[in-house]
């Protein structure tokens, strides 16, 4: 276990599987103390205990980050027990896939909550703070899917476009406050998002993703944590990773 992160304070989104719960991990093994943040209570309090257990400490937070309310209050509580924030890291999100016509314009409302506003709230939340502090680093999980759009994920494209349009004028809006801002784009990742959509939809998904071996949720965090351990001096802006046989 290492301590390249010690003193540090990693506020997660979306900690209750895939991206998150392994960026929650690294940082703690890093020496950091983690806050975790996810609508599955018992998830996250497992993750925590997991933690503690490995003899670093992690706060769960049960928070729906689509609820202003309550994302201000992740990051506020984080910053009143834990001390400081030092890095959050934007990583809830829902892919809801499928035609725009006749689509759910109620799966549409949850992904724009979810994977723009949850961003958006937690950051109007934790910037006051690390600009008080004169450091931090706010890191927002994308997708490919922000880069380029195809038929049949319009709505989803269009919230991974905004995190990265968002990202890009926070970045500029953070260089005077001391506060670095990346970008971090996965292509195909073995988590639990694809199953959240219809079964035509995942056998859709199967076919097209046919013969390629996604990365592991691992492989997004050793990504994020090697952008965390940057020098003060250096400031990474976009990451994107894909599986080596991604074409797309």
């Amino acid at each position: 276990m290492s301590s390249e992160l010690s003193n540090q304070v990693v506020a997660v989104t979306g900690a209750s599987s895939g991206i998150g719960e392994a960026t929650a991990l690294a940082c703690a093994r890093a020496g950091a103390t983690v806050a975790l943040a996810a609508r599955r209570a018992e998830r996250i309090e497992a993750l925590a205990e997991r933690i503690a257990r490995d003899g670093r400490q992690a706060l769960a937070i049960p928070t729906d980050v689509a609820e202003e309310a309550q994302a201000r209050a992740f990051i506020e509580r984080t910053h009143a027990e834990l001390g400081r924030l030092d890095v959050l890291v934007n990583n809830a999100g829902v892919m809801l896939l499928g035609p725009i016509a006749g689509a759910s314009t109620e799966e549409w409302r949850r992904m724009i909550d979810v994977n723009v506003f949850g961003v958006l709230y937690c950051t109007h939340a934790a910037l006051p703070l690390m600009a008080e502090q004169g450091s931090g680093h706010i890191i927002n999980v994308s997708s490919v899917a922000g880069r380029v759009a195809r038929a049949g994920s319009g709505v989803y494209n269009l919230t991974k476009f905004g995190v990265g349009a968002f990202s890009e004028s926070l970045r500029q809006e953070g260089v005077p406050l001391g506060v670095r801002v990346t970008l971090v784009e996965p292509g195909a990742v073995a988590t639990e998002l694809p199953g959240h959509n219809r079964p035509e939809i995942i056998e859709q998904m199967a076919k097209r993703f046919q013969g390629i071996t996604p990365v592991a949720a691992d492989d997004i965090a050793r990504a994020i944590l090697f952008v965390i351990s940057q020098p003060a001096n250096v400031s990474v802006n976009e990451v994107l990773v894909r599986p080596s046989g991604q074409p797309f």
